[in-house]
């Protein structure tokens, strides 16, 4: 029988409608809404013809507006409810307005402390692709002839190499990395992708994430894999808005990864080329079934062709080349 965590995401009435959109970007298609609003709506109808209001509806009236949503008490589980929470993070960095309300998420009856250790007891060594074996930093493995062992502690930040979209991305690095390559990572997270890149084979790496903690955590993994400060650079911003930061990362790149979610990716298709050389390739994931379409077509206008497209259990990678 599968185990679930109840997440409640706190907000205001006004953003429940962009909030649950994100969400289904992450593959979360099950909410429960609690809004007093629908209490003020109910009220409203004048076409309503009843004499009776059960309890649950009038404890609309003085609830404070929340998404619920229900993640597996597993390994996928805790790399869902990290994302959440960087979603979460990101609403709170912008909410200088007061959009957002008193914009928080919750975990029932479990603390958020408990929980952001709960899902150590799910991480142990996996392998991944032909030679790479992951694993945390309180785990000993035995390497085989030829692996390479990567050890990531993700914390807070999406990464742990479990997702599917992680998995895929780190199969696609393993096949063109030959050797000698400069890699960007964008939206890095935990820094996992960036370190796999330098385990196959490539001479240095740029990290970028919105996240502050994201880049501390991801530079704190990438010198637990004993790589010099002189092989990896790391950055904090939007590519998308900060030209200043588009300036610091530079071009000339032979990959770049952007592990993240379709509408972020489309936001950043016309981007990528800048930072690319002409024959370079671009790796893009974190894209469910329903928005495969939508990103391709995206890149396509942008000058980029399909070059392999993998999927895991309704999420996509794609590995694409600028078209000729």
């Amino acid at each position: 029988m599968d185990n679930f965590i109840q997440i409640d995401i706190y907000t205001s009435s006004e953003a429940i409608d962009g909030i649950t959109g994100a969400l289904t970007d992450y593959g979360i298609t099950g909410f429960i809404i609690s809004d007093s609003a629908d209490f003020e709506d109910f009220l409203a109808d004048k076409d309503a013809n009843w004499d009776y209001v059960d309890d649950e509806l009038m404890g609309l009236k003085t609830v404070e507006p929340h998404i619920t949503l229900y993640v597996h008490d597993n390994a996928q589980g805790a790399e869902m409810s990290a994302a959440i929470k960087s979603l979460v993070e990101e609403y709170k960095a912008n909410n200088s307005d007061g959009y957002y309300g008193n914009i928080r998420m919750e975990y029932a009856n479990v603390k958020e402390e408990d929980w952001a250790n709960n899902w150590k007891k799910y991480y142990k060594p996996f392998r991944v692709g032909r030679s790479l074996v992951v694993k945390p930093s309180w785990e000993d493995v035995e390497a085989a002839d030829g692996d390479k062992i990567l050890e990531i502690d993700p914390a807070s930040t999406f990464g742990t190499g479990q997702h599917h979209t992680t998995k895929l991305v780190m199969e696609t690095l393993e096949d063109i990395i030959k050797g000698g390559e400069r890699v960007l990572d964008l939206g890095c997270g935990s820094g996992i992708l960036s370190i796999a890149s330098m385990l196959f084979g490539a001479a240095e790496i740029t990290m970028c994430d919105i996240f502050e903690n994201a880049v501390k955590t991801a530079s704190e993994n990438v010198e637990k894999n004993n790589i010099g400060k002189d092989k990896y650079r790391a950055y904090c911003g939007n590519v998308i808005d900060d030209e200043a930061l588009c300036e610091k990362i530079g071009t000339g790149y032979d990959v770049v990864c952007a592990n993240i979610v379709a509408d972020v990716i489309i936001g950043m298709s016309g981007i990528f080329a800048r930072f690319m050389k002409p024959e370079a390739q671009l790796i893009v994931s974190g894209i469910i079934d329903e928005r495969v379409d939508e990103v391709i077509a995206a890149l396509d206008q942008n000058g980029f062709a399909v070059v392999s497209q993998e999927n895991e259990e309704g999420w996509n990678c794609i590995l694409l080349k600028q078209a000729q």
